[in-house]
């Protein structure tokens, strides 16, 4: 079976079985004469590492039925991905799995050996790692790489393993499959590479399917498309499904049952509906509070403090009690026991004595008071018909041959104080307009005025005081940070390239200070990033831009990725800053719920154009153009479980910027294109104040 690595696994032994957990109870009964698919009693895995053992699943137990989802809910870290790979008995060389049960089918997967093991991974267990650039070799084509599978697992080789495996790619909604075959990885996008990982998963003809966060990062429309796939793919052969994820939209639209995961623990479990009317760990509840939207608009979100504990330590009371807002004495001096309300099961002493206690009421902060600096104050960004186009080069003498039209006559203001949302799909443009915001891209045309001064064009020297004023908060934040650097050396590194914050003594004092501002200690200053959690390198990320003092702040997907809690942290922080500071964010994102928590104004842009800005709340709720409407349709909502999610105009993948549509580039996907749309490219339309829009037809409300 494909994996992010290859490696012998002789190292694990039938582990002798243990007996179960004191207080262990099934979070889900079998019905009378029904066999599960997956059974799962008091799991362990513990892993030796440096002097220290680290055990990050410490008795974890479900079961699972044939053709049903169990999703995996939790923060990183508390160990859904470890659990997932001890079912597939994919340990790391120094891991140690134990067990009351894991059997699959009824079959003790524990007695088997690795050569055995060999024929159940990628046969009856297909897994779909979290990151398919990494879990695909990138030196192998599409083809040979399910080769390999088909002819491990089906017996299926030469032209039938090709016509299975190009059966495979149309199955999973990759067009053109035959000549798709034989293409590398690097030649597909995010959102193909994940199918492709998906059909690799299913050319087993696996009875359980593992999805390890298989939208992660992926935009809403690609997310949406994925999910449809794998519930359709679910349907059709009758799978188990184990949905590993930390996206509560995610797990209201596919999940049946529901399992929170804390700390190596699993919390609290029920049905989908059961879970989302009425979540019973105070863990679980802080998810929802954390959660961003339009309801939370100008006061902080509900964020969890701290983050999930070091999984080396030695516990004795609930693993949550230092982050649990309801937390009393006992719960820092016993584990707590399983409790039944229901079809629902929790593990929190709050449900010992009968009843369950009444809600905490929420106390939700008021508007934040201070100046938002509305319009009549300057717009301290302004871009006007901005161009980005790549040339095209083939054959020996490098010709050019065509242009990518990246970014194609954007225009778009942003005001000090507010933030301008940019949202669209991966490959419409949206980070290269930052970058060309901030001249780490040369435009093509158009212009960039920074308060008032043309910035397209400034040699290096006279940009030098513009790279104060604007900074960028990159998409990757372990990528964007030089790993061999201490991150006060990190932080420091811009004040000293611009001649900012004086002396050394000084600039220390500055690093000290940013480093508790974002919420981490002066002392780890000496410590390098991957020291660090994700959400931990985001903050580091946004300190470093902070230290020279900006006024403008672009921000390229800074929560992608992120838990729903670290998530909330950052999204406080940033309004917290720009409250004190009056900074300006252009926001970059595919996440429209972040867009209607976080921003002022909004741009919706398709294939290196604007279609529709203007006002957030105007915008998200009453989107003019098709595509808004689409992008707001794909966002899977925490009420999907009350009904099926409405169909998504356009499923087609977004066209290249080599060679665009004719007319409106939207209209192959568009349900209301007609030869108007196809023949000419629509002009601006003003619909309210600010709201315009790039559409024929547009959506009046």
């Amino acid at each position: 079976m494909p994996g992010p690595r290859k490696r012998p696994f002789s190292h694990l032994r039938p582990p002798s079985v243990q007996p179960a957990m004191i207080g262990y109870i099934k979070p889900v009964e079998t019905p009378p004469g029904t066999q599960p698919l997956l059974e799962v009693a008091d799991l362990r895995v513990s892993i030796a590492q440096s002097g220290a053992t680290i055990r990050p699943v410490a008795g974890v137990g479900f079961s699972l039925q044939a053709g049903e989802t169990f999703a995996l809910l939790g923060e990183s870290g508390c160990g859904k991905s470890m659990t997932a790979l001890a079912i597939a008995r994919l340990l790391p060389d120094a891991g140690r799995l134990e067990a009351a049960a894991l059997r699959l089918n009824g079959e003790d997967l524990l007695a088997h050996t690795e050569a055995r093991m060999r024929t159940v991974r990628g046969g009856r267990i297909g897994m779909i790692f979290q990151e398919p650039g990494t879990s695909l070799n990138p030196v192998m084509t599409v083809f040979v790489q399910l080769a390999e599978v088909l002819a491990r697992h089906r017996g299926l080789r030469g032209a039938r393993a090709r016509a299975e495996a190009c059966r495979l790619l149309e199955a999973v909604g990759i067009p053109d499959a035959a000549r798709r075959l034989d293409d590398y990885p690097f030649q597909f996008s995010g959102g193909m590479k994940q199918r492709v990982m998906i059909a690799m998963a299913l050319a087993g003809d696996p009875q359980l399917l593992i999805a390890d966060e298989p939208t992660t990062a992926l935009d809403v429309t690609i997310q949406a498309q994925v999910l449809d796939l794998l519930a359709a793919l679910q349907a059709q052969r009758g799978m188990g499904m184990l949905l590993i994820t930390h996206d509560l939209g995610v797990v209201a639209r596919m999940a049946h049952r529901v399992g929170v995961m804390y700390a190596g623990e699993l919390i609290e479990t029920g049905s989908r509906a059961e879970f989302f009317d009425t979540p019973l760990h105070p863990y679980s509840r802080k998810l929802f509070a954390a959660l961003p939207g339009a309801a939370q608009r100008g006061r902080p979100l509900d964020a969890l403090a701290g983050s999930v504990p070091a999984l080396d330590a030695s516990f004795v009371g609930c693993r949550f009690a230092s982050r649990c807002p309801q937390a009393f004495a006992r719960c820092t001096e016993t584990a707590p026991r399983w409790h039944r309300r229901g079809g629902q099961a929790v593990r929190c002493h709050l449900y010992e004595g009968g009843e369950a206690p009444q809600r905490a009421a929420v106390q939700l902060q008021t508007a934040d008071a201070a100046a938002h600096y509305e319009r009549e104050h300057e717009p301290l960004l302004e871009v006007h018909e901005l161009q980005v186009h790549f040339p095209v080069r083939k054959g020996i003498l490098r010709r050019v041959v065509g242009q990518v039209k990246a970014v194609d006559g954007v225009s778009l203001a942003l005001h000090p104080g507010r933030t301008l949302a940019l949202v669209g799909e991966s490959g419409c443009g949206k980070t290269t307009v930052g970058k060309a915001i901030l001249q780490l891209i040369a435009p093509t045309a158009g212009e960039v005025r920074f308060a008032g001064q043309n910035v397209v064009g400034l040699g290096a020297a006279e940009l030098l005081p513009m790279r104060r004023a604007m900074q960028m908060v990159f998409q990757d934040p372990f990528a964007s940070l030089n790993p061999r650097m201490a991150i006060g050396e990190i932080i420091e590194e811009g004040m000293l390239a611009l001649g900012v914050a004086g002396d050394a003594a000084a600039r220390r004092r500055r690093v000290d200070e940013l480093l508790e501002r974002i919420g981490l200690s002066a002392a780890m200053r000496h410590r390098y990033p991957h020291e660090f959690s994700g959400g931990q390198r985001q903050r580091i990320a946004i300190a470093r831009a902070l230290a020279v003092s900006p006024r403008l702040i672009v921000c390229d997907e800074p929560t992608s990725a992120l838990d729903v809690s670290v998530q909330a942290q950052l999204l406080n922080l940033m309004r917290e800053l720009q409250r004190e500071r009056g900074l300006a964010y252009l926001f970059v994102t595919h996440n429209l719920a972040v867009v209607e928590y976080l921003a002022h104004d909004v741009a919706v842009m398709y294939l290196g154009r604007i279609v529709e800005q203007g006002p957030a709340e105007r915008v998200l709720s009453a989107p003019a153009h098709p595509y808004t409407r689409m992008l707001m349709a794909a966002v899977p909502r925490l009420d999907a479980g009350s009904a099926s999610p409405p169909p998504a105009a356009g499923a087609a993948d977004l066209p290249s910027p080599l060679d665009p549509p004719a007319g409106c580039h939207f209209h192959p996907r568009c349900p209301r294109a007609d030869q108007r749309c196809r023949s000419a490219y629509p002009p601006v339309s003003s619909l309210a104040t600010e709201h315009q829009v790039r559409c024929h037809w547009p959506l009046h409300h």
